[in-house]
């Protein structure tokens, strides 16, 4: 993809696998605020950090009319493991391996670890609005105070 979706785009409505064996879309959303927040890999310490925050604030972001869903492309067995050892409360979903959610939306990405390359998920979080549309996005996610404040961005929406 030639150019990342940005605020006002609306998102691919690409098809993700729950950890239950279903799937679920943005379009499964449509008139609710939607938090899809992308993250590398189950169980490793930021984004279990991050999964275990968003998790802490779900009912306040219930309040705010507005449903999570974390992204990885971690298989659903690994999905359903991680939940149940941090007692998650954000529903989890699995990108597809090629051609996904996180590949429409630029963030299925080249990175670089002790000189080695490899493709990586990009810790990225997007407001959707009732319509499927962006209306925030925070790219290069810093996990710690990142729960707050897209549930503050979620508050004013």
């Amino acid at each position: 993809m030639s150019e990342r979706p940005d605020i006002g785009d609306s998102v691919p409505d690409i098809a993700l696998e729950t950890p239950e064996g279903g799937s679920v879309k943005v379009s499964d959303f449509k008139g609710e605020k939607l938090v899809l927040f992308f993250y590398p890999k189950d169980n490793t310490p930021g984004c279990t950090t991050e999964n275990v925050d968003f998790s802490a604030l779900a009912a306040d972001f219930a309040a705010a009319g507005t449903k999570l869903l974390g992204i990885s492309k971690d298989s659903a067995k690994k999905h359903q493991n991680f939940i149940a050892k941090h007692d998650l409360k954000a529903p989890l979903a699995t990108d597809p391996e090629t051609d996904g959610l996180a590949d429409a939306l630029g963030i299925w990405v080249e990175k670089s670890m002790y000189g080695r390359q490899y493709m990586g998920m990009e810790r990225t979080t997007y407001l959707v609005d009732g319509e499927g549309k962006i209306a925030r996005v925070w790219r290069k996610v810093k996990v710690k105070g990142h729960a707050a404040e897209v549930l503050a961005a979620a508050q004013e929406l």
